[in-house]
């Protein structure tokens, strides 16, 4: 994650919530903010298969600039997590972020990921 996406403060508080929703949800949740090149939800998905458990995971891709939030998830989150679930997420980090508040959006749609996908 790029260091000028949140400050040292804001960072430190997303990891503590990401590592949270993955005991809470048994995957690994990543989260990818930047510049998005090509079409986004290729170039999520690309991201998300670099991952040591793709399956296991959860990827949240964020490109501040472009107003883009694609979530991509494994074959075992899905089980458990609905496209209608990551929907929620989405809406609930991008009225954050509408509102400027990047860190309070990832903070909350992590969370709230968690939650749906709880194992």
């Amino acid at each position: 994650m790029p260091a000028k996406a949140l400050s040292a403060a804001e960072q430190a508080k997303l990891d503590v919530t990401i590592r949270a929703a993955e005991q809470a949800c048994r995957a690994e949740i990543s989260v990818y903010i930047g510049d998005v090149a090509g079409d986004p939800r290729e170039f999520a998905t690309s991201l998300h298969n670099t991952l040591v458990l793709p399956a296991r995971s959860v990827l949240v891709m964020v490109d501040p600039a472009r107003r883009l939030v694609e979530i991509v998830t494994g074959g075992h989150v899905r089980e458990r997590l609905t496209d209608e679930e990551s929907r929620q997420a989405v809406a609930a980090m991008t009225e954050r972020f509408a509102a400027g508040d990047l860190a309070g959006g990832l903070d909350r749609g992590i969370q709230l990921l968690g939650e749906l996908a709880r194992d």
